[in-house]
């Protein structure tokens, strides 16, 4: 039996899966994130972290590196030639002897949720990042560099919009919205100027729950009809609409219709069908394309080993 290893390493925690030529996910394991750019030994402490969950799977599994045929590591952070070349050095001198590759964990969205073998990936977890792998396999990513690239719809960024909403018209007077009263009683604080920031610290604080209750405030408040979050959420579709139309444009999909395939949190749990819709409709305004827009159902992990097995 061959054995295949495949990490879908994130900002907040990390997967390591066993699989075997049958493409059966036999065993699993996890970590916190192995983002270099999270972390203040850098590529070096990633490195050993991802070793550690790799050695972590084998002796779960009695396994030796001898018995593993590949290792696929899509990880975030992965963003430049330079990083990859880093990393696999750093892994090298970590111990990892069985062969392996590196890629933006944003790639196994594709090999994860198409039925072909393109597509794009637009992932909204923590952040945001957009990729996609053309009819001739070459790849291209968009965004994922925050502010630089301006970054739109990711958790932190709903969060700070929400809070922003929130603060205009509690301490300005302005945008009168539902997102404060929803706030005011999902935190308990009260509706005031003292009141919205005290929640300041949570937010610099990169408190994950607190993250996630202000994602949880903006999707209450637009689903209420609020005007000020349907307005975030046209800047989300919008901006969402134009890294997918970059690929479009700058990529060759030969299929009749591309699958635009939508991962992390944001879009699995908590989005809503207005923002997609709109993003849908966004897209192919601005590319003259036909789009299917899929939310990912099975595990990105599952991406790796399509992948090794395909290119095998």
């Amino acid at each position: 039996m061959s054995y295949y290893i495949g990490i879908d390493g994130g900002g907040t925690k990390t997967q390591y899966a066993l699989f075997d030529e049958k493409k059966n996910m036999l065993s699993t394991v996890k970590t916190e994130g192995t983002n270099h750019e999270n972390m203040e030994g850098g590529i070096p402490e990633a490195a050993a972290l991802i070793m550690k969950g790799i050695n972590d799977l084998l002796l779960k599994n009695a396994l030796m590196q001898s018995d593993v045929t590949f290792v696929l590591m899509a990880l975030a952070g992965m963003d430049h030639p330079y990083q990859e070349e880093e990393m696999a050095e750093e892994l090298k001198k970590a111990g990892l002897k069985i062969p392996f590759s590196l890629c933006n964990d944003g790639f196994i969205i594709v090999k994860a949720g198409t039925s072909g073998k393109s597509g794009i990936g637009y992932n909204c977890g923590t952040g945001t990042c957009c990729n996609s792998i053309d009819s001739n396999g070459n790849l291209l990513q968009i965004g994922g560099f925050g502010q630089l690239s301006g970054d739109v719809g990711g958790g932190v960024w709903i969060a700070a919009e929400t809070f922003r909403a929130a603060y205009d018209d509690i301490c300005l007077g302005v945008r009168k919205t539902v997102i404060s009263d929803i706030a005011a009683e999902k935190f308990g604080i009260e509706k005031t100027r003292n009141g919205i920031l005290s929640l300041i610290a949570r937010y610099e604080a990169e408190d994950a729950q607190f993250i996630r209750d202000m994602i949880d405030v903006f999707f209450e408040a637009l689903s209420q009809g609020d005007k000020t979050a349907s307005v975030i959420n046209e800047a989300m579709a919008q901006r969402g609409a134009e890294f997918i139309a970059g690929h479009i444009n700058r990529q060759t999909f030969n299929e009749d219709v591309i699958e635009v395939i939508l991962s992390g949190s944001v879009h699995i749990k908590l989005v809503s069908d207005e923002y997609i819709d709109m993003m849908k409709e966004k897209t192919e305004a601005l590319t003259g394309r036909k789009c299917c827009f899929k939310r990912l159902t099975v595990p990105p992990v599952t991406g790796t080993i399509n992948w090794m097995l395909e290119k095998e």
